[in-house]
């Protein structure tokens, strides 16, 4: 036999409870009638069904007040309750304000996509939506799938490795597409496939990754590159190449920005392969939320402004 959910409920007009409520806080039919913006004959046929309904006088007149039985005693408050809790739930969601929200959103990161994204995000922000709050949080795998599927942050800046999967509750929007270059030190002069192949390499890995995407690359083209330094943050990587003689493969977009903090020199990559992708990975339920949806329109625009500008 089916399990109804709720006998209870399906039972009872829910429409009644504030009626009950009402004359339970007034002990009157007709100012609980005002408040309900009803007639009071009406509030009185509403009253006589849910007794029907219950079983129970539920109130009984005392002169010229509505007295409670002792039913209605004991369920005044769980209905005060479930109303209280039910009208604070239900209110319609604000249409979100940038210029005046005080939000917080949690977003996934790694060094890159932080470096890629923040600094111009924050100066556009700071007179758009002063108010905006962030906590960033390090990426721990890419693309976040269990922190986005559980709500536990609002977007995740990742970008492509060789085992990504998509998941049919993700969203993805690409962000931002470069090209690999490589740095090295100022005493390099030129930089060949022989070159590269030959020389020791810095390799950053957020995830511990065993192969990149450039290592799979030179592996189809018949080398292997000698990986000298591995390491999960970006922070250190161009300061130990500027005292050393590794090489490190990073998006121009980085590189360029790295020029004026550390005394370094950009090649060309020295084979082809597949471009460099940031993503913005969102929950297609949770990510509808307010703030995030404008969010994500305040990134793909800006990301228009950085290509343009480049």
């Amino acid at each position: 036999m089916m399990n109804i959910m709720h006998p209870a409920l399906r039972r009872l007009d829910l429409n009644l409870l504030p009626v009950f409520d009402a004359i339970y806080r007034h002990c009157s039919v007709r100012l609980a009638a005002d408040e309900l913006a009803m007639s009071t004959s009406a509030l009185s046929h509403a009253l006589s069904r849910l007794r029907n309904r219950l079983n129970d006088p539920l109130f009984y007149r005392e002169g010229h007040r509505m007295c409670p039985s002792a039913y209605a005693t004991q369920l005044a408050p769980s209905i005060a309750s479930a109303l209280k809790f039910l009208n604070q739930e239900l209110i319609p969601q604000t249409e979100f304000d940038a210029a005046d929200s005080t939000e917080r959103l949690q977003i996934a990161i790694t060094d890159f996509t932080a470096l890629c994204i923040f600094p111009a995000l924050m100066h556009k922000l700071q007179h758009e939506a002063p108010g905006l709050r962030f906590e960033l949080l390090y990426l721990p795998h890419s693309p976040a799938l269990m922190e986005l599927l559980a709500g536990e942050v609002d977007l995740a800046l990742g970008f492509s490795t060789s085992d990504n999967i998509r998941h049919p509750e993700l969203e993805e929007i690409n962000w931002f597409e470069d090209e690999y270059v490589v740095i090295s030190n100022t005493n390099r002069t030129q930089l060949t496939l022989d070159d590269y192949v030959a020389a020791r390499h810095l390799v950053v890995t957020p995830w511990n990754e065993k192969r990149g995407v450039l290592d799979l690359q030179l592996e189809q083209m018949g080398y292997i590159r000698q990986i000298a330094l591995k390491t999960p943050s970006m922070l250190s990587a161009p300061f130990i190449v500027e005292e050393s003689d590794l090489l490190m493969a990073i998006p121009r977009f980085a590189a360029e920005k790295l020029i004026p903090a550390v005394n370094i020199k950009i090649f060309s990559l020295p084979f082809a392969v597949r471009s460099f992708e940031v993503k913005i990975y969102s929950h297609k339920r949770s990510g509808q939320r307010g703030a995030t949806t404008w969010l994500k329109a305040k990134l793909q625009m800006l990301a228009k402004e950085v290509n343009s500008e480049r």
